[in-house]
């Protein structure tokens, strides 16, 4: 029997599960990227003012926001973001897969305008007071629109993981089709607000360190109205956005999202306004202390639920709609050549079709079927869930509300699961014989037992008879 060679091993991090290490590394950079982003647009549009009012003092404020940027966006930016490709591909190698094959030579292109940004920042930071004003500028506005093209293409991608939004790309499979997606306008205009804010909110910060004071206000004045404008744009377009989305996303937030986020995000909203508002009116009075408080609120009560939202938002797909967040293929794609895999599962099952089962665990036994319930449980959940109770991450052990009862959890696994009714899920339909292992190793640890050393004394027990058994 061929196994499924697209799958990989499974990468699984105990106690807060997978996902959360993606989201930890994904949100720091995302925090990083957006001011940069922002602060490249501030300095263009700072610069140009002071060029043509011939204020040269406000290059001191570009230049201090720029070492900033250089520290916490570039060197921040620049190790998280390797680590988002790391934690992405071991934990999700199909989904990433799945985009590369779409978008190789779209992020071929990003790469370039990265290294142009990259450059330009610190030639922009440098390069202040050593060349004429004119070719400066030119610079920094060259920096500023490289830096939205990064945005912009990363956006299509990430617009494309919800969904294509039409028919057209599964029959094409063209990156056009997948790149210009229902979602993607929408997607960048709400970016493209919150990076305004973003970048204003750390501008403030920086600005509230300025000993001059008359040029801290002009500077403070001239930022806190472009925040204001870039948060109502956020806002607007993510109204748009809201109505771009595909049926399981809604499900998703009304059901689990809204209830959690709804009012940190408008927490979040009004504070940033407010205190955007009482810089404009009261730019002397902006410490250092409390600019640095909104920020931290704002990138945690802020960033962190609204890229938590967006990940979550997509299940039970991880990609195009097409691949599962477990990695399975979900349905056919022609125009790439790609066919659905979950009804071959169901037919002969994980541990015959996956190429990375060890041979020893590949047929259930009594002495192994608690190891083969985890080492199923794992391929097939733990990309969405943890699987300790009480653990960060969507829990199994209290999704289940600790359920003891094998033949409880067994018609869960072979009724909505099995038949993919419920929305934010994959269909997960198991052999009978793969569905029972999954439900023993689950009843197991919501009864508290010590599974790790449970089967760790059930190797001990075959090793033995093994062994036994060559001496007879």
């Amino acid at each position: 029997m061929m196994e499924i060679l697209g799958f990989y091993p499974t990468w699984y991090v105990p106690g807060i599960g997978t996902a959360w290490v993606m989201g930890i590394i994904g949100v720091i950079h995302v925090v990083a990227s957006h001011t940069s982003v922002g602060a490249s647009f501030l300095f263009a549009l700072l610069e140009t003012k002071a060029y043509r009012e011939n204020k040269p003092q406000w290059m001191e404020f570009i230049k201090k926001y720029g070492m900033f940027l250089l520290v916490f966006s570039y060197i921040i930016g620049s190790i998280t973001g390797p680590g988002i490709w790391y934690a992405i591909t071991v934990a999700s190698p199909r989904g990433v897969g799945g985009l590369i094959h779409n978008f190789v030579w779209v992020w071929a292109a990003e790469w370039v305008y990265f290294t142009v940004e990259v450059i330009g920042v610190y030639a922009l930071v440098y390069l202040i007071g050593k060349v004429d004003a004119k070719t400066h500028l030119k610079l920094t506005w060259s920096f500023a629109l490289a830096s939205w093209a990064t945005m912009l293409l990363i956006v299509g991608i990430l617009s494309f993981m919800m969904w294509p939004g039409h028919d057209g790309w599964y029959l094409t499979g063209s990156t056009n089709d997948a790149f210009y997606n229902l979602n993607f306008f929408a997607h960048l205009g709400t970016r493209t607000g919150s990076m305004f804010v973003m970048a204003v909110v750390v501008g403030l910060m920086v600005a509230s360190r300025m000993r001059d004071l008359e040029l801290r206000r002009e500077v403070v004045r001239f930022l806190a109205p472009i925040g204001l404008v870039g948060g109502l744009f956020a806002v607007m377009m993510f109204f748009y956005y809201l109505q771009t989305l595909p049926q399981n996303a809604i499900v998703m937030l009304h059901a689990h999202l809204k209830p959690v986020y709804a009012q940190g995000m408008v927490a979040v909203f009004a504070v940033a306004t407010l205190w955007l508002l009482f810089a404009w009116w009261q730019p002397q009075r902006i410490h250092a202390s409390l600019a640095a408080a909104v920020f931290l609120f704002v990138a945690i009560v802020g960033v962190w639920p609204e890229e938590r939202m967006r990940e979550s938002m997509r299940k039970p797909y991880v990609a195009g709609q097409y691949i599962y967040s477990n990695q399975v293929i979900a349905r056919d794609v022609p125009g790439k050549g790609i066919e659905a895999e979950v009804d071959r599962l169901a037919e002969h099952g994980y541990l015959k079709l996956h190429p990375f089962v060890p041979e020893r665990l590949r047929t259930v036994t009594d002495q192994n079927r608690l190891e083969v319930g985890q080492l199923l449980t794992k391929i097939a959940c733990a990309n969405c869930h943890a699987l300790e109770p009480g653990a960060p991450l969507r829990n199994i052990p209290d999704k289940l509300h600790r359920a003891v009862d094998e033949d409880l959890i067994l018609a869960f696994l072979q009724g909505p699961l099995k038949h993919g009714t419920q929305p934010y899920m994959p269909r997960i339909d198991l052999p009978e014989e793969e569905a029972r292992a999954v439900a023993h190793y689950l009843a197991a640890v919501n009864r508290g037992d010590n599974v790790e050393r449970l089967i760790a004394q059930q190797r001990r027990q075959v090793s033995a008879q093994w062994t036994s058994a060559q001496e007879e």
